[in-house]
């Protein structure tokens, strides 16, 4: 008796994972944070003294978002957003859009 190979659907090559979509949302994220937290010049008023001589946040910028961000009119974290997305390119991901397109307040919630 002869079998035939069942033949299955190859998953499409250019289909990204669950768990490399969350890697690279991740990343941008973490990366996002650290921008606004340099764009709202959270670091002049952080405990943590290298990022008062760097003049750039150089701890956890989490924190300091969450610390800071009542600090910020909401137009501020509007313009700062706008001018994220204004300077995404067109090559950008799907993680990487996603993540841009959060208000900064809304990264530590």
């Amino acid at each position: 008796m002869i079998r035939k190979a069942i033949s299955r659907k190859s998953p499409n090559k250019n289909m990204m994972t669950t768990a490399a979509y969350n890697r690279r949302f991740v990343a941008e994220r973490k990366k996002l944070e650290r921008h606004y937290c340099d764009t709202f010049g959270l670091w002049r008023t952080c405990r943590f003294k290298p990022c008062r001589k760097h003049r750039a946040c150089m701890g956890d910028a989490k924190a300091c978002l969450k610390g800071g961000i009542a600090g910020v009119s909401r137009h501020e974290q509007w313009q700062a957003r706008a001018q994220i997305l204004a300077s995404t390119p067109a090559s950008a991901g799907p993680p990487e859009r996603m993540a841009r397109e959060y208000l900064p307040g809304t990264f530590y919630g």
